[in-house]
C-alpha cells in the first residue's frame, strides 16, 4: 500500500470503526447499593448515570474539541498499536501535527493528521443546520510553520514541506445538552487539508487559515482551491501579522539554518 489516497482510505476505515469513548465525568458519590454489577459496557454506562455517577460533558465548544480530539488520538494510537508495519506518534498539545503517520506500509513516509471538531450550525430559532459548521474549522497556524515550510519550528515534528501530504480528521456533531456526554450524531470525515481549504481566516484576532464551512463540502473534499498549488500560492502570499515573539523565533531558525 502507497500513496495518499491509499493513506487516506486506511485512516477513513479506522475511523468508520471508531465509537465515541467519552460519554460524561465520573463522580465517585452515588445513591445505589453496592456492589455494583453489570452484564456489559452498555449495562455498566446505564447503571452509573441512573445512579448519579455521571456529570455532563462540558458544552463549551473548546474544551469539548479538545476532549473528543484526545479520545480520538487515544484510539488511533491503540489501534495501530499491534502493527509491525505503521508507526503513529503523538504531538505536543499547542504543536503540528496531532499525529505523525508513518512506517513500511506507507512506503516510510511521513504523513502529518491533524484532528479537529466542529459542531453543527444552531440558528437563531434553535434549529440546527445540518449543512453548515458553526465556525470555520482551523487547518493551520499561517504566520510560523506554514509560512516557512522549510524550517523546523518548535512543537513539530520535522519541517512542514518534509510531509508527504497533510491530512485531517475531522468530527463533526451536533450539541446535545440532554446527554451528559453532549455529543449527537457523530460523523467523521477524513480528507486532505488543502481540498478543504478555503480563502478565509478561521479567527479575525490570529493568523490561522479556515476551511470551508459547508459540511457537503467538506465531505466531498471540495475547497475554493482547484489544485494543491494554488492553495500554497494563494495562502503563503496572504499577509499574515508576525509578532514580536514570532520574529524573534524566526530570526533564530534562520540563523541556525544558516549555520548548518
Amino acid at each position: 500500500m502507497s500513496g495518499r489516497e491509499d493513506v487516506l482510505k486506511w485512516l477513513r476505515g479506522l475511523c468508520d470503526a471508531y465509537e465515541l469513548a467519552p460519554v460524561a465525568i465520573f463522580r465517585r458519590k452515588g445513591d445505589h447499593a453496592w456492589p455494583l454489577s453489570a452484564s456489559d459496557a452498555s449495562d455498566l454506562e446505564q447503571k452509573l448515570e441512573a445512579g448519579g455517577h455521571f456529570l455532563p460533558l462540558p458544552k463549551e465548544s473548546a474544551a469539548l474539541a479538545n476532549i473528543m480530539e484526545v479520545s480520538l488520538v487515544d484510539y488511533l494510537l491503540e489501534a495501530v498499536s499491534t502493527l509491525n508495519d505503521v508507526e503513529l506518534q503523538r504531538g505536543t498539545e499547542r504543536g503540528y501535527p496531532d499525529l505523525e503517520l508513518s512506517g513500511s506500509r506507507f512506503g516510510d513516509r511521513p504523513y502529518a493528521v491533524d484532528v479537529k471538531a466542529a459542531r453543527r450550525k444552531v440558528g437563531a430559532r434553535g434549529r440546527v443546520n445540518p449543512r453548515k459548521t458553526q465556525s470555520r474549522i482551523t487547518l493551520y497556524t499561517g504566520n510560523t510553520y506554514f509560512k516557512y515550510p522549510q524550517l523546523h519550528w518548535p512543537n513539530t515534528f520535522r519541517p512542514f514541506q518534509d510531509y508527504e501530504a497533510h491530512l485531517d480528521i475531522i468530527a463533526i456533531y451536533t450539541l446535545d445538552e440532554s446527554r451528559p456526554s453532549r455529543i449527537a450524531d457523530l460523523e467523521l470525515i477524513v480528507q486532505e487539508s488543502w481540498k478543504i481549504g478555503s480563502r478565509q481566516r478561521s479567527s479575525t484576532t490570529r493568523e490561522y487559515i479556515g476551511a470551508v464551512d459547508d459540511i457537503p463540502r467538506l465531505r466531498a473534499g471540495e475547497g475554493d482551491f482547484d489544485t494543491e498549488q494554488a492553495f500554497y500560492k494563494f495562502w503563503r502570499n496572504y499577509p499574515f501579522k508576525i509578532g514580536v515573539s514570532v520574529a524573534k523565533q524566526l530570526e533564530k531558525l534562520l540563523h541556525q539554518r544558516n549555520r548548518d
